[in-house]
């Protein structure tokens, strides 16, 4: 076998911002979530994002009034749900506006996550220039590895007998519990190539 790696930094941000507004007039709580999307929109233009990077998603209305299997009293009858999507190359400037998102809340903005996850997701894009180098170098150390083998049990490398190309992994450059790979910037792809040779006395 033979060990690839690469450490690579991530180069696409998506920070999905999902944002509600409950209350008994909804007039009044379609204003509010009018305003907040124009909140968040200010608070992201402050760190260089315009409106080509934002995407703002159709709002999700419930009256609560309306379902079936409704009991008790109602405290807010309408709420609204909205998902404004920030997609940016700049990872760092996403990371750093993230890092500050309690200022929205301080403005009253109130952030869900009923949803899904509300914190940025960082990809890596460029995973196809890398794969020729790295599947080269792979196979270049299990060959080394092979020949190492061959010399210590007094044999002489042959052909190939089988080779297999291993899946290509991306994973967070910090391993550990709830760390996930998406959540960070600085990533590692490693590749392992599988190659199984005869042996020549």
């Amino acid at each position: 076998k033979g060990l690839s790696e690469r450490d690579v930094t991530a180069d696409l941000a998506f920070w999905p911002l999902r944002f509600v507004s409950a209350g008994n007039d909804l007039s009044q709580v379609q204003g509010k979530i009018r305003d907040d999307a124009q909140a968040i929109r200010d608070f992201l233009g402050k760190y260089g994002f315009n409106e080509e990077d934002i995407h703002l998603q159709s709002p999700q209305v419930t009256d609560v009034a309306a379902q079936p299997y409704r009991s008790g009293p109602i405290e807010n009858r309408f709420i609204i749900s909205q998902l404004l999507m920030l997609r940016s190359e700049n990872v760092e400037k996403v990371a750093e506006a993230s890092r500050a998102a309690s200022q929205l809340v301080e403005a009253g903005v109130i952030l869900s996550s009923d949803m899904g996850p509300s914190q940025p997701v960082y990809l890596y894009k460029g995973l196809t220039d890398l794969k020729p180098e790295m599947l080269d170098e792979a196979t270049a150390r299990a060959r080394e590895a092979a020949e190492r083998f061959a010399a210590d049990s007094g044999s002489k490398l042959g052909g190939i007998k089988r080779a297999s190309q291993g899946v290509f992994q991306i994973q967070g450059r910090d391993q550990g519990p709830g760390m996930s790979e998406s959540d960070q910037i600085e990533k590692t792809v490693r590749v392992v190539s599988s190659v199984d040779y005869f042996l020549k006395d």
